[in-house]
């Protein structure tokens, strides 16, 4: 009977080994993401980090601004008119100011608009690629070597995310309908009495 008891523990045991063993190495193996899963985990990652916050038009409605569904992700607006910037009130430590439709913004940086980032080729990212998208976030640099991406964008943080979820977000960014919207140049701050 004890010769029983104990062979019955043996292959419990054994078979604890196994279904442990096969979690744990499931845990490790990545599922490869079909592109549509990709596309799907991106939105849910933009609409986490509140890209169109900034980077929509936005319409206005009983609830307030809301994003301009017509426009998502396509930047500032060409052609809209700031308004005069105080260039006093955005020396360091003062004010930092906001278009209406948050995709204008001006400190001591000077004004900058937010970027297009749909898939249009001469406006948005349509010709960037997925490597120049990750090298442009992690160092804060247009297309990864251009000019500074200027505050209010958080790309330090955003940097900081890992590959796979930067490939997720470039990939619903690509899949979006493009939308020819060309963004105007930062403006230095010596430049704000002539910006209109």
């Amino acid at each position: 009977m004890f010769k029983n008891v104990l062979l019955g523990m043996l292959f419990s045991f054994l078979f604890l080994f196994i279904v442990l063993t096969q979690i744990n190495c499931n845990q490790n193996e990545k599922k490869e993401m079909t592109k549509e899963e990709m596309q799907k985990r991106g939105a849910y990652l933009v609409n986490l980090g509140g890209c169109n916050d900034c980077h929509s038009p936005k319409i206005f409605t009983a609830m307030g601004p809301v994003p301009d569904t017509t426009k998502l992700l396509s930047g500032h607006p060409a052609g809209t008119k700031l308004l005069p910037v105080d260039a006093n009130l955005i020396q360091p430590g003062k004010w930092y100011l906001g278009s209406s439709d948050m995709t204008a913004w001006a400190g001591p940086w000077g004004v900058s608009f937010t970027a297009n980032l749909t898939p249009d080729e001469p406006t948005g990212i349509g010709t960037w690629t997925e490597e120049v998208f990750i090298k442009a976030l992690r160092s804060g640099k247009h297309m990864g070597v251009g000019r500074p991406i200027l505050p209010p964008m958080p790309w330090q943080a955003v940097g900081q995310v890992n590959d796979e979820d930067l490939k997720e977000i470039f990939a619903y960014l690509k899949s979006l309908p493009p939308v020819r919207n060309k963004v105007p140049d930062p403006i230095p701050p010596n430049q704000l009495a002539e910006a209109k």
